[in-house]
């Protein structure tokens, strides 16, 4: 796909050496972006291969809202989060917690805001919110708003999580009856990471637009810290050396959100290169 190995090359050519939390130094830009148009194919790169089973399961995963990563690791050995869990699988309020069950507050009178009355005279409690169903509630009465936004980052909650979320917020756009999706990305790994991203999004939009009777549009990607290993750097110039072959297509059965199995996922023409093999920066 030219929009991630433009990605690549400029990182490359332009990127500034950062030292960061691994130990491992990186190539960073501030600020990349990029673009897909869905209806042209399901952007999973063909110069090298990306692992689709995996990137279904990560995407079921975070609609489940869990805390814990068992789901993912026992029943279907996909061990993608293993290395930011603990022994018992537990990876603490990151994306399917603050998708599904958002920490907000209640009181006893309906409001939602400490602000009204004092501590005095309200008593709050925690509440949970479902912002990937509010989203999609709110794309079936009022497409045209420009509020249908999903966040994925909480302060409040930021020491109980194993990794802070790195995309930390989404947002739908409707435009001529196609579902659009803006992801925005604190920090992305570009060889292992922004892969299954764009993947992941991807298929999140068209199955979103399937519910919602849209069709699916583009899916948008900001990058805040776009950023190389060293490590990853010769395998990355290896897969720009690669011709980008034709994208493969995905059909996502038609039935609510929730009920998705990944056997609703079936990808048909995908003819990837070999794959290329990146350690894990933890």
């Amino acid at each position: 796909m030219k929009q991630y190995l433009d990605l690549v090359q400029n990182v490359l050519d332009n990127g500034v050496k950062k030292q960061n939390r691994t130990g491992t130094p990186t190539l960073s830009c501030f600020a990349e972006h990029y673009r897909v148009d869905l209806s042209k194919g399901f952007p999973l790169l063909t110069t090298k291969k990306v692992y689709f089973r995996s990137v279904i399961l990560e995407l079921l995963w975070y609609l489940r809202g869990e805390d814990h990563i068992r789901w993912l690791r026992d029943e279907n050995d996909c061990h993608i989060w293993d290395a930011w869990a603990d022994d018992d699988g537990y990876v603490g309020p990151i994306y399917p917690t603050l998708w599904r069950r958002f920490p907000s507050l209640s009181s006893a009178d309906g409001h939602s805001y400490p602000g009204k009355g004092s501590a005095e005279e309200t008593s709050w409690a925690y509440d949970e919110y479902d912002q990937v169903q509010r989203a999609i509630d709110m794309l079936k009465t009022n497409p045209n708003s420009r509020r249908i936004v999903v966040s994925a980052w909480h302060p409040g909650v930021l020491d109980e999580m194993r990794l802070p979320p790195c995309h930390v917020m989404y947002i739908f756009n409707v435009s001529d009856g196609r579902l659009n999706c803006h992801l925005t990305q604190r920090s992305g790994d570009i060889a292992l990471g922004i892969p299954f991203n764009l993947a992941c999004y991807s298929a999140l939009t068209m199955a979103i637009a399937g519910e919602t009777g849209l069709t699916p549009g583009h899916f948008s990607h900001t990058i805040v810290d776009a950023h190389i290993y060293e490590n990853h750097i010769e395998g990355l110039k290896k897969q720009l050396k690669r011709e980008p072959r034709p994208l493969p297509r995905l059909t996502i059965r038609s039935k609510p959100l929730d009920q998705l199995e990944f056997s609703d996922f079936e990808l048909t023409g995908y003819n990837p290169h070999d794959p290329i093999r990146f350690p894990v920066a933890v």
